[in-house]
């Protein structure tokens, strides 16, 4: 470690009162956040301190111009208590490609990597053992500079919070192909993970589960002819025996969950194909009987089978099948995020 981390701890955990065995995803919080500024054109020394509210001007331009941006990631022990984390380095790469975009200022990897190595040592004993659990990390970065006018702020906070979390989604999903709202256009900022973008979604997804679905299968916004992401996550499409997903672009996240598994499927013997999907063929193929599976793909579910979907005012159930894809492909994903078996990529990074 190269970066001198001020570190203030709480006086009292409160680890003691989470039910480890009975974790929500995403709404229990860890002890400690790191804390990082920038201010005067350079970022200060960062700081661990107890997790709490952050104070900020009612003029801060977050509130008024939204420059928000975060990252999603996981934090695993093994049987020897061993701490890794997944790809880590894809993940400041893309917060500083969505920085970029949002014209905030770009993090150091020391101060990223050395702030997260040094606050999941201290909050260590925070990362759950139990089955389908982790640690989930959220680094977060945001204008904290005043100012009514319309121009990028001159101050930002960096922050990473941590959460001991259970299961994403629970039960089959179901899907709604979305045929009017857009979650991103080309030129846009779609393959950023800017706060944005996920505000607006909301409205649309609503729109679904008051249908009676779970979440929305996005399609382009010029025609709605080709299906891109499912809600927040990356999609994937079985038809026969070949494993589809949408290329990367202005409007669909360079996922990190994504690229992993296309590089184990076509490891494992699993056809893979990187090109438009158009709904049409999703739909005909679920018709004839040639769609065997769909699932999203993302950091919180890692996969997340989808038991059906709506198109206009037809639904389509998928099959059950005995050996699905999905099941493969996130077995040997989180074997490696949890040292369960070997890393023949070096993805996994041990704190």
């Amino acid at each position: 470690m190269t970066t001198s981390i001020e570190i203030k701890r709480v006086e009292k955990s409160n680890i003691s009162s989470v039910d480890f065995d009975n974790l929500p995803f995403g709404s229990v919080y860890s002890d400690h956040m790191l804390t990082c500024d920038f201010v005067n054109g350079k970022w200060q020394s960062p700081k661990i301190e107890p997790f709490a509210p952050i104070s900020l001007m009612p003029s801060a331009k977050i509130f008024h111009y939204g420059q928000s941006i975060f990252e999603g990631m996981k934090a695993y022990k093994d049987k020897d208590e061993n701490i890794m984390l997944f790809r880590p380095e894809e993940n400041w790469k893309r917060l500083n490609k969505s920085a970029k975009r949002l014209v905030i200022p770009e993090i150091p990897e020391e101060i990223f990597m050395d702030g997260l190595k040094a606050l999941l040592e201290l909050d260590s004993d925070w990362i759950p053992t139990n089955e389908g659990s982790s640690l989930y990390i959220r680094p977060f970065m945001f204008a904290t500079g005043n100012g009514f006018h319309a121009s990028p702020a001159d101050a930002y906070k960096f922050v990473v919070c941590t959460a001991p979390s259970g299961a994403y989604f629970g039960g089959k999903v179901k899907v709604l192909i979305e045929e009017k709202y857009a979650r991103a256009a080309n030129g846009g900022v779609g393959f950023a993970k800017a706060g944005g973008n996920y505000a607006a979604q909301f409205y649309p997804t609503q729109l679904a589960i008051e249908k009676g679905y779970n979440q929305v299968i996005w399609t382009d916004d010029n025609t709605h002819e080709y299906i891109e992401e499912a809600g927040a996550m990356n999609i994937f499409v079985r038809i026969n025996d070949t494993l589809l997903t949408s290329p990367t672009s202005d409007r669909i996240l360079d996922g990190v969950t994504r690229k992993s598994i296309l590089q184990i499927a076509e490891d494992n013997g699993i056809k893979t194909e990187v090109r438009k999907i158009s709904v049409t063929e999703v739909v005909e193929a679920a018709k004839n009987g040639n769609l065997k599976e769909m699932f999203g793909a993302g950091t919180a579910a890692v996969i997340s089978p989808i038991a059906g979907f709506g198109y206009k005012e037809d639904d389509f159930d998928l099959p059950v099948l005995e050996k699905p894809y999905a099941s493969q492909l996130k077995k040997l994903i989180t074997d490696i995020q949890t040292n369960k078996t070997e890393d023949p990529y070096g993805w996994r990074v041990m704190i």
